[in-house]
């Protein structure tokens, strides 16, 4: 949890360096993740790559982002819309990345070894992640 907790506080701060808006880590990943490729995604998509279920809330962080004038809202219906960043998006997430390079990516890299277990600790927590999963679904079968 403290490293969630930190992760999501790093982000909102990092993105407050480089914009106006007041951001939560996940808002942030959303934004992230709608630049991600350079092509627009649907609310669904970005429900299934953040692994989350809580599509009212993600509608409201697109909300939020569209206000900001960060991303932009396409097509119509349940299953046309779909979100791209705008210009200002993709300024705001190449700052971002710049900031990201001189603040956090330098610090790890001067640490010995670091990067070797980071990658091991990402192939644990992806391991850790589907059994999670697998659990949930066999918990849900026990319900009463």
């Amino acid at each position: 949890m403290r490293a969630f907790e930190g992760f999501g506080r790093w982000q909102s701060e990092c993105l407050a360096s480089v914009c106006d808006l007041a951001a939560s880590g996940p808002e942030n990943a959303l934004l992230h993740i709608i630049r991600m490729n350079e092509r627009p995604k649907s609310v669904k998509e970005l429900a299934r790559l953040t692994n989350r279920d809580d599509i009212p809330n993600i509608q409201y962080s697109l909300r939020k982002l569209v206000a900001a004038a960060l991303i932009e809202k396409r097509g119509a219906g349940r299953s046309g819309v779909t979100y791209e960043a705008t210009e200002k998006g993709r300024r705001v997430t190449d700052n971002y990345g710049a900031l990201r390079k001189r603040l956090l990516i330098e610090k790890i890299n001067s640490l010995p070894g670091f990067s070797e277990q980071l990658a091991e600790a990402t192939r644990a927590l992806n391991i850790l992640t589907g059994i999670y999963e697998e659990t949930a679904r066999v918990a849900a079968t026990h319900r009463r």
